[in-house]
């Protein structure tokens, strides 16, 4: 989901000579240009592996089975965006495994993996949802949508978590690396983006504060304080992202006790 941030330096004109990107054709105010769906194959390697395959489009299923032998699908997270198409995808390949961190979209992922050539570790970083992964390869971090190349992205109270995903910004501010989102340009400081978030986020709390302090009580009494410009169309989105906000700020607030009278 699209929202303001804090400027982040310039996209990438060219990608590692490993990774292979293809747009799934499902481009909105959710998705932005669409779903980056990433092939990973290192020089000289036999088989190639899959992150997040994207929706269920036959024709993006194709253009990514094109690329067999594939060795294994992986899921940054479970929203149908990244992960519809891979039990198809899958069934395409003769049963290839998909590999996430929920056991509702595919086996386990375990922290540190060889696939085509190339050495996977895999990051917890929820807070987006709670299943929400990152794979560092090489010199690159894979963010599906805990980063997002453009804007920032939406956390949706109760299966996002405002608290844990500020905690997965920090985690990801120790990784200088390119970064390649689940939606929108490729970056080329992971690092760089994850601190610009942090501000933001941050920034967005102290407003939150301010409307609270103000009378606001509500998300949608939030969002008509703090994104008053907001697309009517995207309401929606603001008043998840209200709710994580009011959550987690509720939780920051230590509870008021009553004092009993003594006698």
């Amino acid at each position: 989901m699209r929202w303001g941030v804090a400027s982040v330096s310039s996209q990438v004109e060219r990608l590692p000579e490993w990774v292979t990107t293809l747009l799934a054709p499902n481009a909105g105010p959710m998705t932005l240009d669409g779903t980056n769906t990433w092939v990973l194959r290192a020089p000289g390697a036999h088989d190639a592996v899959v992150v997040d395959p994207g929706p269920d489009d036959a024709g993006h299923l194709a253009s990514i089975a094109e690329n067999r032998p594939l060795s294994a699908i992986l899921i940054t997270h479970g929203h149908h965006d990244h992960v519809e198409g891979a039990e198809t995808l899958s069934r395409m390949l003769g049963g290839v495994p998909v590999l996430a961190a929920d056991p509702r979209h595919g086996d386990p992922l375990p922290p540190r993996m060889r696939l085509a050539g190339l050495d996977i570790e895999v990051v917890a970083t929820p807070g987006h949802t709670g299943d929400s992964v990152c794979f560092v390869v090489e010199d690159a971090v894979f963010t599906g949508d805990t980063l997002l190349g453009r804007g920032t992205t939406v956390v949706a109270w109760p299966d996002g978590d405002l608290g844990a995903y500020l905690d997965s910004l920090e985690t990801l501010r120790a990784y200088p690396l390119l970064m390649l989102p689940g939606h929108g340009p490729v970056r080329p400081d992971c690092a760089e983006v994850a601190t610009a978030y942090l501000a933001h986020r941050r920034e967005r709390l102290d407003q939150v504060r301010a409307a609270l302090a103000a009378g606001a009580g509500t998300a949608e009494q939030v969002v008509d304080a703090v994104y008053p410009d907001i697309d009517p169309g995207v309401r929606f989105a603001a008043e998840w992202s209200a709710r994580a906000q009011l959550e987690f700020l509720r939780r920051e607030s230590p509870p008021t006790r009553e004092r009993l009278d003594p006698l």
